[in-house]
């Protein structure tokens, strides 16, 4: 049997669903039902306080940068004003550790996936295990 033998409103388009686009579901008041009744996701690390603050962060490269965090999203996508890359140099034959050489860099875009840590400048705090489950 080929497929002309089917009126062309019978068949699934690409997208699963006539002319490609996905459809829709409504509530009795004409408002978009919500797919799934997921809870939000709460993020871990709450950057909403280090906001208009310098911050330190790792890449996964090596490299190590300090800035003010203007922005941010769920990514972890990051925002950095004023920021000055601080440059790893040899370690000298005496074993002196390298002298700390940076590099201006301004307004820098971030992306999420490569950061390995995220800490203010002026040092930082102990929190509590987000992961520990209390026992109550």
């Amino acid at each position: 049997m080929s497929s002309s033998n089917f009126p062309h409103h019978d068949r699934p388009s690409r997208g699963g669903y006539r002319g490609g686009h996905l459809q829709q579901r409504y509530n009795s008041h004409g408002g978009q039902q919500p797919q799934h009744d997921r809870p939000k996701k709460e993020a871990i690390l709450d950057l909403a306080k280090y906001q208009d603050r310098e911050i330190r962060v790792k890449f996964a490269g090596g490299r190590e940068v300090t800035g003010i965090l203007k922005g941010y999203d769920q990514l972890m996508n990051l925002v950095l004003d004023d920021v000055v890359e601080h440059l790893r140099g040899e370690v000298e034959e005496d074993g002196q550790p390298p002298e700390d050489q940076t590099r201006p860099l301004g307004l820098v875009v971030v992306r999420g996936p490569l950061l390995l840590l995220i800490s203010p400048a002026d040092g930082s705090e102990e929190i509590a295990n987000p992961f520990i489950q209390n026992e109550e």
